[in-house]
């Protein structure tokens, strides 16, 4: 395979041990490892609080991180990011900087330059930077935006929303190629978005096992857990944003009717909803609901294996019904059954691997007496437990993933080339 620079332009790209989803520090690992350079055009913010990543880091200062691959981080504005506007002038911000950032910035060749989203405004600074660079522009979608912004009433201004179908179906036309994460995603696009199907590539989000691998052979669940006082409890765990998409009241309700179990449900991460829900079950007087803020990726799966059973939750919303929670892959790994209140393909996923339980979104009761099920019958969560990581390792292994993602790649660039003049 012939070695490329790969430029990512990722607003939300992690910093070395940083917590939440690493897809991106994951894949382009693996890149390196095989012999590519990949440079990544980065924001100063986290994706599930808005704060600076680096407090006093300088913009535009390229560091390589602890896999080999060089980051470049871009400003964007501080804010809380509670609320739409604010929201907005960070991606704007980002967009704009990555833009200045990869002009003026980046030196010598690139073969590729990869934008995935959200945001969408990503893809004006890759399909900009693309043609200045005379790269091969690849846009990836990791959720159907705006859609999925309109739907969660998360944009409402009808302007805002013709701006942002137009812009999508810009991209979605300049694009050489268009990386999706389920099947679903490519469906929507080939059928209602008039993308042709061989530009459409699906590699989806996958279980780390390398990190995982390192930990199985000294870690003590035993004194892990009793480090957490929760040794003798049904741990549900939970670990990703708290925010509107999240609909983590689902899990207040349902804790409030297991009160009386040994159910104990335990959320990591951050968000703006995260100050909202603590105030919740504090007003509740729930006893066996834990926050903890956001760990490292090799830290979490410590949390993860401590677990009895992980948990993916969205809000109840048409399009949610098209994505994979990345979280799942993650219990996967880490072989814990999945109590998932997610419809669609997440289901699906689910019941193939027969690998957890389906609960219906926003109905507390209903995911209440599928916890007592596990409860009943831990055998069954262990049997699912054990179904998941064995799915996973056939069909959704990150480094097998980022592998196919390189192949893709060079395959589009070999067959242009025979096809220049």
């Amino acid at each position: 395979m012939k070695p490329m620079h790969i430029l990512l332009i990722h607003q939300y790209f992690l910093e070395d041990n940083d917590g939440g989803g690493s897809r991106w520090n994951e894949m382009s690992r693996i890149w390196v490892e095989a012999g590519h350079q990949v440079t990544v055009l980065a924001g100063t913010t986290h994706y599930m609080n808005g704060n600076l990543s680096s407090s006093g880091r300088k913009s535009f200062v390229a560091q390589t991180n602890q896999n080999g691959v060089k980051v470049i981080r871009c400003h964007v504005v501080k804010s809380s990011g509670n609320s739409f506007i604010e929201r907005l002038l960070m991606q704007f911000s980002f967009a704009f900087s990555a833009i200045w950032g990869g002009v003026f910035r980046l030196k010598g060749k690139y073969d590729i330059v990869l934008a995935t989203s959200p945001p969408l405004f990503v893809g004006i600074a890759g399909l900009l930077i693309s043609k200045i660079k005379k790269a091969k522009f690849i846009l990836e979608i990791r959720d159907l935006w705006p859609e999925s912004a309109v739907e969660t009433g998360v944009l409402r201004n009808k302007l805002l929303i013709r701006a942002a179908f137009w812009l999508e179906e810009l991209l979605y036309d300049r694009a050489k190629a268009i990386t999706v994460l389920t099947p679903a995603f490519k469906a929507v696009l080939t059928n209602q978005k008039n993308v042709r199907p061989e530009n459409i590539w699906l590699i989806p989000n996958a279980a780390d096992f390398t990190i995982l691998d390192k930990l199985y052979s000294d870690f003590n669940r035993i004194a892990f857990r009793k480090s957490l006082g929760l040794d003798d409890r049904f741990i549900i765990i939970y670990v990703g944003a708290h925010g509107i998409a999240n609909h983590l009241i689902q899990l207040i309700d349902a804790a409030e009717m297991l009160k009386d179990s040994l159910a104990h449900f335990l959320l990591i991460g951050d968000g703006p909803e995260k100050g909202k829900l603590t105030a919740e079950a504090k007003r509740r007087n729930l006893d066996n609901v834990t926050f903890i803020d956001t760990v490292s990726k090799s830290d979490i799966f410590k949390y993860i294996l401590a677990a009895d059973a992980g948990t993916s939750v969205l809000k109840r919303t048409e399009i949610f019904k098209t994505v994979y929670s990345n979280k799942t892959f993650d219990y996967f790994a880490c072989q814990k059954p999945v109590l998932l209140a997610i419809d669609g393909v997440s289901r699906k996923l689910i019941e193939d691997a027969n690998a957890g339980l389906y609960i219906e979104p926003e109905n507390p009761a209903d995911y209440a007496e599928k916890v007592l099920i596990y409860l009943k019958n831990p055998t069954l969560a262990q049997f699912h437990g054990r179904n998941g990581h064995a799915y996973a390792r056939q069909f959704f292994d990150r480094e097998v993933l980022a592998m196919k993602y390189l192949q893709y790649i060079q395959n589009m660039l070999k067959k242009q080339s025979q096809t220049s003049p």
